[in-house]
């Protein structure tokens, strides 16, 4: 049996100066880039990677994301990402991450869930059934005191913004990088709130794909004074993603 510290793979970072924001905090984009990243590494050593699938004819498709920080990495800090695989389905699996600051202490948390489909078929593997079901083997009962995400529902009938998507939004797979929607959901708050509140709680649930040329329209609706849901459509009628913003 392998330990759980062994399950648990950690990366180290550095909050580039071209990764932070005028507050000289570490973006939430790149933070969820990051994450995103570790994901890919530590599926990639334990022989669930991207390439490894592709061969294949499979890929991971993130469905949802949550992310929850005290504090966020400043300029030209150190700190570092854990991840490990909390549950394996039939259909799907959560991952879990947490962020240390340099000193090597939590300053944050997030939860996600994630689908293998087929390339060919653009439906749902089986992961019981991938690999002999060894990615089972992987599942760590470390802890993630978090909320894991909920239900997000929009009824706001006026779009805030619209945006073209264009070829700096468009990642391997061909359709809107998942990263660069948190940063066009963040887009629609003034510059002002971010001199006087932080991010702290992110969530996004990816609904469906869009694609080079479509535009969004990103509807708001406030819950209270620090939060808000988010519902992004895809050319006036398909909802892509829908996400909720909780400052601090």
């Amino acid at each position: 049996m392998m330990s759980d510290e062994n399950k648990v793979g950690t990366y180290p970072f550095v909050a580039e100066p071209f990764h932070v924001d005028f507050m000289e905090r570490l973006t939430m984009g790149v933070l969820g880039n990051h994450l995103l990243n570790c994901a890919g590494f530590h599926a990639a050593e334990r022989g669930f990677g991207i390439a490894t699938l592709n061969e294949n004819h499979y890929t991971w498709v993130l469905s949802r994301l949550a992310i929850e920080m005290e504090e966020m990495p400043r300029a030209y800090e150190k700190f570092s990402v854990q991840t490990w695989v909390e549950n394996v389905y039939r259909l799907f699996t959560d991952r879990n991450f947490a962020i240390l600051n340099q000193e090597g202490k939590p300053i944050g948390y997030a939860r996600s869930i994630w689908a293998m489909i087929s390339m060919e078929t653009r439906k749902p593997a089986d992961l019981l059934t991938l690999h002999g079901g060894s990615i089972t083997d992987y599942v760590c009962q470390k802890d993630c005191p978090i909320a894991k995400p909920g239900r997000i529902k929009v009824e706001e009938q006026q779009a805030l913004d619209e945006y073209k998507i264009r070829y700096s939004d468009i990642d391997l797979n061909g359709h809107v990088n998942s990263v660069k929607y948190i940063e066009h959901i963040l887009d629609l708050f003034p510059m002002e709130w971010f001199r006087q509140k932080t991010v702290k709680r992110f969530e996004v649930a990816y609904v469906a794909e869009s694609y080079y040329g479509d535009t969004l329209s990103f509807y708001r609706q406030q819950i209270s004074e620090n939060e808000f849901d988010i519902e992004v459509k895809k050319n006036g009628q398909e909802v892509v993603v829908r996400s909720k913003v909780i400052f601090n």
